[in-house]
Formats: structure tokens, C-alpha cells, sequence
């Protein structure tokens, strides 16, 4: 074999090596990524938002605020495209094709409800949103304060008065919040408040504690390495979910839909 020859054939390996070494991780990662389950109990908002339904029918632009705090905002995730109100417009668009969604994000780390609500005009009212989705309650529980149902109240009564459709977001399901002994307490006042002021309940705190005890997922999974906020893969599957349950009570009777949505991609249990 001449020189050329062996140094071809040892360029030729080289680059299958090469190859294989860039593809595994890519294929593991594939492999290793848990599928994004859901109870069906979690698409059950309990209160349709009527007015985004109307505006679906209408094929008018959609606007959403999410405002709550870190786990709103992102914190965890790789990047800021990766965050639930990022990843939740996505998927709306995606379902929703060719009609206009926006969903901007407002959470801001370390914020409890009074401090949400004292920038709702601002941050909320004034952008004029179609659905407010208000997640809320983490930080008061890892701060062993009581569960602020009075002002959560007030606060929802606020952004209905708006002509908004409203859904609360409840805690995540993370080692550093069920420690907390008034965890469930929290949970139970964000569910009776929402049922009491006829909003819409995402139930993070189950869907998150699904992963764990029926799924079996650790919660490296699909936390990030502070066991509190979440990462790209949960905040990805917390916004199927949640676009999911939106669209489950905004579906189109098919005569007048404009552009029908799909069934989104969440294996529901």
C-alpha cells in the first residue's frame, strides 16, 4: 500500500471516529430523555378561559403575560428561550398555525404575592393581555410564611376586573418546597382560591409529583442541581401541558374553526 493510500484510509477512519464520537452524546441524550407525561387531572383548568376560546374562534392575536417569580423567569434553564413562557408560546404556535401568539414573561426571582400584585399594573394591566397566568406561592413557603390566600384573592379579583382570563400556576413539586411543612396548606388556599373566584388551576404541584411517584423520575431529572428550580426538559413539558390544558377548553367546532388545533404531543395518563 502506498504512503497516500495508508494516509488516506487513516484519514478515512479518523473521520468515522470522529463521527461516532460527535453522534453518541446526541443519541444518548435521545435515548435518555424521559417522555413528557401528564395526569389527565392536570389539563382540567376547572375554568375555561372564554375569552382567548373567543378570540381563537375570531382568528384574532393572542396575548398572554405570565408573571410569577424565579420559576417563571427561567432560573435553571440554559437560556431565556428556554423558560415555560417561552416554551409555552412555541407550543401555542405551533398548535394555533398562522394565528399570532404572544406570551411575554414577567417573573421576577426571590418575589412573593404582595409583590407581584404591586406591579400588576404595570407589568400586567398595561400590556393589555388576553390571559394572565399567575404562578405563585413557592417563595412564601420556603420562607415559612403563611399562605397569602387573602392577597393571592385580591390579586386575581384585580386582573378579572381587567377583562382577563386568569389561571394560577401552584408551587413545583422540588425537595426544597415538600419539606416545608405548610406546603400542602399553600396548595389547598391556591386551589380554593381559584375555584372560589372562578379561574382557571394549573396544577403544577401534581403534575411535578406525578413524575416522581408514577413515572419513578429522581428529581435530577428534572431539576436543576439547587434540587429547587427546573430545567430545560421540565420547563418544556410544563408548557405542553399547560398549552394543552389551555387548548382543551378553547378546541373549535369544526365548521367555524379558522385553524383547528392539534392534538398537542403530551401522553396523558
Amino acid at each position: 500500500m502506498s504512503n497516500a493510500t495508508t494516509l488516506r484510509a487513516a484519514g478515512i477512519a479518523m473521520s468515522l471516529l470522529l463521527a461516532t464520537v460527535a453522534f453518541a452524546p446526541l443519541s444518548a441524550l435521545a435515548q435518555d430523555t424521559p417522555a413528557c407525561n401528564a395526569p389527565t387531572e392536570t389539563l382540567n383548568l376547572e375554568h375555561t378561559p372564554e375569552l382567548l376560546r373567543q378570540r381563537i374562534i375570531q382568528g384574532k392575536p393572542i396575548k398572554i403575560v405570565a408573571i410569577g417569580s424565579s420559576s417563571t423567569f427561567g432560573s435553571g434553564a440554559s437560556s431565556s428561550m428556554m423558560s415555560y413562557p417561552s416554551r409555552l408560546e412555541a407550543e401555542l404556535k405551533a398548535q394555533l398555525r398562522g394565528l399570532p401568539v404572544t406570551v411575554l414573561n414577567k417573573g421576577i426571582g426571590g418575589e412573593e404575592a404582595k409583590q407581584m400584585v404591586e406591579r400588576f399594573q404595570h407589568d400586567v394591566l398595561d400590556e393589555a393581555p388576553d390571559l394572565v397566568i399567575w404562578q405563585v406561592g413557592s417563595n412564601s413557603v420556603l420562607r415559612d410564611h403563611p399562605a397569602p390566600g387573602e392577597v393571592i384573592r385580591q390579586g386575581v379579583e384585580q386582573l378579572k376586573a381587567s377583562g382577563a382570563d386568569v389561571i394560577l400556576m401552584n408551587p413545583q413539586y422540588a425537595p426544597k418546597i415538600i419539606a416545608k411543612p405548610d406546603i400542602d396548606q399553600a396548595v389547598d388556599v391556591i386551589t380554593a382560591t381559584a375555584r372560589d373566584a372562578e379561574v382557571g388551576l394549573f396544577n403544577r404541584f401534581m403534575l411535578m409529583r406525578a413524575w416522581v411517584e408514577t413515572d419513578k423520575l429522581a428529581f435530577e431529572t428534572f431539576l436543576s442541581p439547587d434540587m429547587l428550580h427546573l430545567n430545560d426538559w421540565s420547563y418544556g413539558c410544563i408548557a405542553k401541558t399547560l398549552a394543552a390544558a389551555i387548548l382543551e377548553g378553547t378546541s373549535l367546532p369544526a365548521a367555524t374553526a379558522i385553524a383547528p388545533p392539534r392534538p398537542p404531543s403530551v401522553e396523558h395518563r
